[in-house]
C-alpha cells in the first residue's frame, strides 16, 4: 500500500511540474485548452475501442472460445480511457500507450506473465460454473 500511495505521490509531483514547464512554454491558457482536447479526444478514442473489444469478448464467448485476450484488451482500454480522463500530459501519454493498439501488444505478454506467475502463488483464481 506504501508503494500505490508514493507512486501517486510522484505522478502527482511529476505532472505538476510537467504543467508547470510546459505553461512557461505555450502559455496558460493553451495548456489547459491541450488538457482539455487530449481528455476529451482520449475519451472518444477509448469509448470506440472500448465498444468494439467488448463485442470481440461477446464474439469470442458465442463461439466456444475462452475470452482471456479480448478480456486484458478490454481491461486495458478501460485502464488508458481513465488515465487520458485524468487532467494531465504524463498520464495522457501513459493513456494513449494503453489505447493504442501496436503497444497495447507489447504489454500484453508482461501481463499474461504476471497472471501467470499470480495463478501458481493462488492470488487469482479463475472460476468456472
Amino acid at each position: 500500500m506504501k508503494k500505490i500511495l508514493f507512486g501517486i505521490l510522484a505522478l502527482v509531483f511529476a505532472e505538476i511540474a510537467v504543467f508547470i514547464v510546459i505553461g512557461n512554454a505555450i502559455g496558460v491558457f493553451y495548456t489547459l485548452l491541450l488538457i482539455i482536447f487530449t481528455s476529451i479526444a482520449g475519451l472518444l478514442i477509448a469509448k470506440k475501442r472500448g465498444t468494439k473489444s467488448i463485442q470481440d469478448i461477446q464474439k469470442s464467448m458465442q463461439q466456444g472460445q475462452p475470452p482471456a485476450v479480448p478480456v486484458i484488451e478490454t481491461f486495458m482500454i478501460f485502464v488508458g480511457g481513465v488515465l487520458l480522463a485524468v487532467p494531465g500530459f504524463i498520464t495522457d501519454i501513459l493513456g494513449i500507450l494503453f489505447v493504442s493498439g501496436i503497444t497495447r501488444n507489447l504489454f500484453k505478454p508482461v501481463i499474461f506473465y504476471y497472471l501467470r506467475k499470480k495463478m501458481k502463488r493462488g492470488q487469482v483464481v479463475i472460476l468456472q460454473k
